[in-house]
């Protein structure tokens, strides 16, 4: 039982921080939870720290909804950007970030516009 305590402290612990507000969006289909959006509110925007779901609904794109969703929430709340994470170009899992305008990249210590 005290594993399972801990192991639930530690999920929190990854899931959020004290820096930022985070909340769990949830997506349902009727009542069933289908997926969960984790987005911290921070300066001015939205960063999309993590998306998990139904691994049967991959075909339904949950991901890209839950960034349109975000996206939609940044826009609600006048904030001005969504930050999608890290970016490996070559990394499949990772590609469905360049299907989205206005991708930028720090590099040389600025944002920059990233060509894919």
């Amino acid at each position: 039982m005290v594993w399972i305590i801990q192991q639930e402290e530690s999920y929190s612990k990854f899931l959020t921080s004290s820096w930022s507000d985070t909340s769990f969006i949830e997506f349902r289909d009727h009542s069933k939870l289908i997926a969960v959006a984790v987005t911290d509110y921070v300066h001015k925007g939205l960063s999309a720290f993590y998306t998990f779901f139904n691994p049967e609904l991959s075909k339904q794109s949950l991901g890209t909804y839950a960034i349109l969703k975000q996206i939609n929430i940044a826009k609600d709340h006048q904030l001005s950007w969504v930050y999608l994470g890290y970016w490996i170009s070559n990394c499949q899992k990772m590609s469905y970030k360049q299907t989205f305008s206005g991708l930028e990249g720090y590099i040389d210590q600025k944002w920059q516009p990233i060509k894919t």
